[in-house]
């Protein structure tokens, strides 16, 4: 066991602070990271304040982690000390069911390890990364492209899986028209990648002060939601939308926006069930869908793509004892579009 330093939660609620794990030593299939760079997602302030329930404390957040490898077990042959790789979502699974010999981990049927918040095969809780060093087994580490900096990649590791995923799985294409609703952490990546696949783009958000930002990220179009004419002028018009926003609204009235076969992917979770009308789905052929995050082979295409596009987030890089400000922050909207934890901050 290695003692490190991190930041946690002690209770639900309680403000982040500076906190000690233990960390495993490596086992023969472990990669030893120490940790540059952590993303902030707004799950992280959720379950810190345990408002999906569950919550394990004290509690380490973060499952956006870029670092450097520093020691690895002796069967690990393909990285080296000193490679760029990365953390998502979660860093393990049971191997063995449909999901996980499909390459979709993230759906496995006996429940993914979550990197933080969750407990490993041997009971013991995982802690992400608000730390200095995280010890994974290699199956669920991923190179990062040397195209991609650092801090600007911890995003995509939850921000731009979970939305290239359901794109890829959809099968969005060049000249698909894609309504992205919401312009935050998730809508800003939404926007980039679609661009990146070629499709036509036109962000929907609440706010007409993000306009500016919308067209900036490389969206074609921009409307305003508080506008009751936009429903009606956009009416049938997109192939997909993603809807990344997790504040109440109603899903009808954004339905109605797709073409007949359109498709609305569902990557928010507002608190409360929504109500769905029948017809809006029956008279179009409309599906209305859900998506998680992504595989490890998906979310390593999804880096290699994004190398390849020249995509990555745009960031706020914080220190570690900003963390609390942060998530108010967050809660405000305050951000443009993701902070990120210089975790050399950390270390001093």
């Amino acid at each position: 066991m290695t003692l490190t330093p991190a930041y946690a939660a002690q209770t639900a609620k309680a403000p982040l602070a500076p906190f000690s794990i233990e960390r495993r030593a490596p086992r023969v299939d472990d990669v030893v990271i120490d940790i540059e760079y952590c993303g902030v997602c707004h799950s992280d302030i959720h379950q810190a304040r345990d408002e999906w329930g569950h919550g394990i404390f004290p509690m380490v957040p973060g499952h956006e982690i870029v670092g450097r490898v520093a020691a690895l077990g002796s069967a690990v042959s393909t990285f080296a000390i000193g490679d760029a790789v990365g953390v998502g979502c979660f860093v393990d699974s049971c191997r063995e069911c449909a999901s996980c010999r499909a390459g979709e981990e993230q759906y496995c049927e006996h429940g993914m390890t979550a990197t933080y918040n969750a407990r490993d095969k041997e009971g013991l809780p995982t802690h992400g990364g608000y730390s200095t060093r995280i010890v994974v087994d290699q199956k669920y580490v991923l190179r990062i492209p040397p195209s991609i900096p650092l801090d600007r990649a911890a995003p995509l590791l939850c921000a731009g899986i979970t939305t290239y995923s359901p794109m890829r799985h959809f099968g969005v294409k060049a000249g698909d028209s894609i309504a992205v609703v919401g312009l935050g952490g998730l809508g800003h990546m939404a926007v980039k990648i679609g661009r990146a696949f070629g499709a036509n783009i036109t962000v929907l958000s609440t706010s007409e002060f993000k306009r500016a930002d919308a067209l900036a990220l490389g969206a074609h179009a921009f409307a305003p939601t508080r506008d009751a004419d936009t429903f009606k002028r956009l009416a049938g018009q997109f192939d997909f939308i993603i809807d990344t926003v997790s504040a109440p609204h109603d899903y009808n009235a954004y339905l109605a926006l797709l073409k007949t076969d359109g498709c609305m992917i569902l990557l928010g979770v507002p608190e409360q069930p929504s109500t769905v009308a029948a017809f809006g789905l029956i008279m179009r052929r409309r599906t209305l869908a859900g998506s998680l995050i992504g595989g490890i082979a998906q979310t390593q295409e999804m880096l290699d793509f994004c190398a390849e596009h020249g995509v990555a987030s745009d960031i706020e890089l914080i220190r570690m004892d900003q963390i609390n400000d942060a998530y108010e922050r967050m809660l405000r909207a305050d951000v443009r579009y993701r902070f990120v934890i210089d975790i050399a901050s950390l270390r001093k």
